[in-house]
């Protein structure tokens, strides 16, 4: 595994930890064309530790802070079962995963993942955001960021952040 930041979150009075971390690049590093729009744009594999025990479901949030018209959003997933330790690399574009994880809209208004596509000559953020909650989000497939920040509200017990760049 490489190197990931953690971030820990005050609690009910008890220090949370939680991890995210990737096989395929670690802080700071670039990600691998195979996983944005140049390559196979394929989802990379992610892996999560440390998760709360009194968590309820994961969060993941991938964004692009620097793209030109705002934060572009390239990755939206809820519900996320807290034994899930592991995304595999490639996750299939649909609403409802095996796993029971729901998949909201991107900023291309689609479901799943769509990979780092900066425009040429520019180099981008993408943070690659874990959250455990305390709940269970009350949402259906395709709800967007804004919906699903505002339903975390109140009900994040650790989070953790995976930040990688890409440029053409």
């Amino acid at each position: 595994m490489l190197k990931y930041l953690l971030i820990a979150i005050l609690y009910g009075g008890a220090l949370m930890a939680l991890e995210i971390e990737s096989s395929a690049f670690g802080e700071g590093d670039t990600i691998p064309v195979r996983y944005t729009g140049d390559g196979k744009d394929l989802s990379p594999p992610l892996f999560f530790n440390d998760i709360p025990a009194n968590a309820k479901s994961l969060v993941l949030i991938v964004d692009d802070p620097d793209a030109p018209g705002g934060t572009w959003d390239h990755w939206l997933l809820f519900n996320i079962p807290t034994d899930t330790t592991e995304l595999p690399e490639g996750i299939f574009d649909r609403e409802t995963l095996p796993n029971g994880a729901i998949q909201g809209k991107n900023s291309w208004g689609k479901v799943g993942y769509n990979g780092p596509n900066p425009p040429k000559g520019s180099d981008h953020r993408y943070i690659f955001k874990l959250y455990a909650l305390d709940i269970a989000l009350p949402l259906t497939p395709k709800a967007t960021k804004h919906e699903v920040e505002t339903a975390m509200g109140g009900h994040i017990i650790a989070q953790a952040r995976l930040t990688a760049h890409f440029s053409h």
